[in-house]
């Protein structure tokens, strides 16, 4: 085996998320995330060397790493993600490069989409017998270690499965569940656009944790309308009732503003009341909000409109497909 090549499915989160982080979940009946992966995808690459050492490169940064041996890894500050899980791989011999086809700070999963894609190349390197949960607890768990702060569940699976799933979040495990809904049908309804501006989810996120953790009302009865949102959500998707879609979205988006106050922004605000004029019928910040990606709901006769209304307000529209395979690994 000389070269692996892998690519993961970034998404977009339709209802639920922040709930996915642990502990947070344990204190609402019914969490649950759902979820869409789509086409914007991460690969990485791996080939043999013959020197012993381990390059990194990652493209998207025009970063490098190169160090004599895996242990030099544990602590490499300039792709630290990256150096980190070769280094639970404990990787030799190889040059690994990545790259992704997501906006940086999209909030649409594409550093989760990386790991996911890093770890299937890497375990099928070193022939690890890792798959399925166990790698994504890999994920997830190393990517904890380099940010910080935790880290939600939902984002991994997507990357790992694809296709459309509600994420239940309970006291006995995450379990994905697979929805049936037609993937065309939503298709054609969503518009998928970038602000601009990256975010960076670590920070809400851990602000809203420690909040929820410290017992604060508020956000713990934000977080219960976001649960009974994707719970209505849900329903409607696999009903294909839009205007309950919509309806579940809305809610969902004005719980998720109260959370905290740089979940949205007044660019943000600008580019849904454009979209909202121009006939959006619901829209959402992806991910913790602050910039990156936003998604807009709206009948396909109006989506054309709908995408100049973002465009002509400085969003990049994404072209995009709902993908219903997740990981691909390739040996050569």
């Amino acid at each position: 085996m000389k070269r692996v090549t892998t690519s993961a499915p970034t998404r977009i989160d339709l209802a639920g998320g922040t709930v996915d982080i642990w502990p947070l979940y344990l204190f609402h009946e019914h969490a649950q995330t759902l979820n869409a992966a789509i086409s914007l995808r991460a690969h990485a690459e791996i080939t043999a060397r013959t020197d012993g050492r381990v390059r990194i490169e990652s493209i998207d940064t025009a970063k490098t790493v190169d160090v004599a041996s895996w242990p030099e890894l544990q602590h490499e500050p300039t792709l630290p993600l990256l150096s980190r899980l070769a280094y639970f791989f404990r990787a030799e011999n190889l040059t690994l490069r990545t790259r992704g086809e997501s906006p940086a700070g999209a909030g649409i999963a594409g550093s989760s989409a990386l790991n996911v894609a890093v770890c299937g190349a890497l375990a099928r390197w070193s022939g690890a017998d890792v798959g399925g949960e166990a790698l994504l607890t890999i994920a997830m768990n190393v990517e904890a270690q380099v940010i910080h702060v935790p880290t939600g569940v939902q984002d991994y699976r997507p990357a790992y499965y694809g296709g459309i799933a509600a994420i239940e979040l309970r006291p006995d495990g995450v379990r994905r569940v697979a929805l049936d809904v037609d993937t065309q049908e939503l298709q054609r309804r969503l518009v998928l656009a970038y602000t601009g501006a990256p975010h960076f989810s670590g920070t809400n996120n851990w602000e809203i944790t420690k909040r929820h953790v410290d017992g604060d009302r508020h956000v713990f009865e934000c977080f219960e309308r976001i649960v009974a949102a994707a719970m209505g959500l849900r329903e409607a998707l696999v009903r294909a009732d839009w205007e309950g879609v919509a309806r579940s979205l809305r809610v969902e988006w004005e719980a998720r503003k109260q959370l905290a106050p740089g979940v949205t922004t007044p660019m943000i605000e600008a580019l849904i009341d454009g979209a909202s004029a121009a006939g959006a019928t619901a829209a959402k910040v992806c991910g913790a909000g602050g910039g990156g990606c936003l998604f807009c709901l709206a009948d396909p006769k109006d989506v054309p409109a709908v995408q100049n209304a973002l465009s002509s307000g400085g969003a990049r529209l994404l072209d995009y497909r709902i993908e219903t395979e997740g990981l691909r690994v390739h040996s050569h």
